[in-house]
This record gives structure tokens, sequence and C-alpha cells, in this order.
């Protein structure tokens, strides 16, 4: 039987760049759902990660892990499904290279997701994004950065993947500056910008430093921002801004936010999830519609266009006290 390290190497290096035409990001999600599994398998069966063997990766070790996740790790259910996902992607690609292990692999497909709550997704008022656009300093190099960034990933409602990714030959200036997006499943769309977002960006692309990176936001390295470097800039902003909006104290506020409350202020303003899922890249309307959910403008709609029940007129009076305690004894 071929050692479990060849089929991973396989599984990252052929199937999912060539075979499945996987992003680069894409493939990253599975690299870390798998190393944190062997990891995780290597511990428990007392053994070095390289030494594991194809037949030891059964079952229940599966729902350990996801167990472990869960518990020692505290991630919440949808972490726990994605990992899942992820092993049953790699189970199925042993499937067909080793049909000796067919049951179990199939013992470990049948492991069911978990149900998750659908909550209502969180998102930031005008008045709290225009704290938060002001908070940079617009005197200083980094401060000039990081306003270009949040309107840009406001205004265009940018996966923070998208935005650390976007490219000067993605910027396109005539007729007006707009930008070319890469996004989830390899949809491109191209977006304007506003006139303010505009200028922002024009703003640092006149003092950005001609480094070796093509990406448009560098770190102070010169080399392209990561996402975990934009998460950094915003929750420091986030704390400048709660200084003169104190609601945004009370908030979690992560770089998905700002894409929510792009989405709510296009549903807003034009009533059309198509144009909202158009904006944001959505594959389907279906996805679009969480927002309608957490948008109340158009429940207020729906209420203001019915008919209540009428309600019977009535007066209470409540009884005697004195009467009352007679009664009770």
């Amino acid at each position: 039987m071929t050692s479990l390290a060849t089929h991973v190497s396989a599984f990252l290096r052929e199937r999912l760049p060539l075979e499945r035409g996987a992003s680069e990001r894409t493939c990253d999600t599975y690299a870390l759902a798998l190393r944190l599994f062997l990891e995780f398998a290597a511990q428990r069966l007392k053994v070095k990660p390289s030494a594991l063997l194809l037949h030891q990766l059964d079952a229940p070790l599966v729902l350990d892990f996801l167990q472990h996740l869960e518990t020692d790790r505290h991630n919440g259910p949808a972490t726990r499904n994605v990992r899942l996902a992820a092993i049953r992607t790699f189970m199925r690609f042993i499937e067909y290279r080793e049909p000796a292990a067919l049951a179990q692999v199939q013992r470990i497909l049948a492991i069911p997701m978990k149900r998750t709550d659908k909550r209502l997704v969180s998102y930031l008022t005008g008045e709290e994004i225009q704290a938060l656009l002001d908070a940079p300093a617009a005197d200083t190099l980094d401060g000039v950065r990081d306003r270009a960034m949040l309107h840009l990933a406001y205004c265009a409602g940018l996966r923070v993947s998208e935005l650390v990714g976007l490219r000067l030959e993605n910027l396109v200036f005539d007729p007006r500056l707009s930008i070319h997006v890469l996004g989830k499943g390899r949809r491109e769309r191209a977006l304007p910008l506003w006139k303010e977002t505009a200028m922002a960006l024009r703003a640092w692309l006149r003092i950005r430093p001609p480094e070796q990176a093509t990406e448009i936001f560098l770190n102070a390295r010169g080399k392209a921002l990561t996402r975990y470097g934009f998460e950094y800039v915003l929750h420091k902003h986030v704390q400048t801004a709660a200084q003169h909006c104190p609601t945004l104290a009370t908030k979690r506020i992560h770089p998905h936010v700002l894409r929510h409350s792009c989405a709510l202020m296009i549903l807003q303003a034009t009533g059309d999830i198509r144009k909202v899922a158009l904006w944001l890249g959505h594959a389907s309307t279906q996805t679009t519609e969480i927002y309608l959910r957490a948008d109340t403008t158009v429940l207020l709609e729906v209420m203001n266009a019915t008919t209540p029940p009428s309600l019977r007129k009535g007066h209470f009076s409540p009884p005697d006290q004195l009467i009352a305690l007679l009664k009770s004894r």
C-alpha cells in the first residue's frame, strides 16, 4: 500500500491545482485541514506524522478529531464542517487510488455535517462606517494606505482575500477608475468605484513605494499585505473610531463585516437582491438571501403592505386588593 505522505502530496500538488483547477487559497484551506488532522492523529497514535499509515485513519479517529476541534480548539460548527469537508474530499481521492480501503473510506464519508445556527449577519450603520473610514491619519504613509484599503473593502464589498490579492494590473483608469476582481469560484467581476474611494486609492498610488510586489497594498517591508495584516489594521482603526462612535466598541468587527455592510447598503438603495449578488460576486441569489433577513426595511415594506387584524376594544380593571386578599385565605 502506498505511503500516506505520497497520497497527501499527490492530492495537494496534482488533484487540487491541476485536475480540479483549485485556487491557491482553496489549496491552502485543504492543506490546513489535513495538517491539523494528521497532527492530531500522530499525537493520538504516538507516531511521527510522516510515519502514519492509511489504515490508521479510520472513522473513530476522524470523529475524535472533530470533537477535539470543538472542545480543545473551541471551533464552532461551521469551522468543524469545513475541516470535515476537506477530509471527505481527500478520502474520495483515496478511494480511487487505494480500492482496498473502500470500506474504510465509506465509513468516513458517512460522518454527517453538523447543523449550524443561521444567525443574522452583523453590519455597521452609516455613522459607524463613517467613523471607521475617518480613523486613519491622512498625513502618514500607512494612514493613506489604510484609508484606501478601508474605503475599497467597504465600497466594493470585497472579501479580504480579494482585497489583499488585488494587483496593479487589476486597475482600469479609463473611462473611470474601476477594478477587476477574481473572486470565489474563479468568477471575475468589474466594479466601478465611488468618487471618494477613487480619490483615496489614487492618493495611495501616488505615494506607493515602487517595490517588486505587484499587489496594490504593501506592508512595511514592501511585500504584499496578508489577510492577517489587514485584520490587524482594521482592529487598530476600530479602536480609534470607537472613541468618536462608542457603538463600535460593542460590536465584534472582522473584515467580512465590511462586506456585509456594503451588501446592506446596496440592498437598501436598490431593493434588488440580484444587484447585491452581482456586486458581491455570488454565484446564486440564494447566498444573498441572508441580507433580506437582516434588512428591517424590507420587512417594514411587507408589514406596511398588509392589513393587520383589528383589536377589540376593552378596559382592564384590576381586582380590588382587599377582595383579592380575602379570596386567597
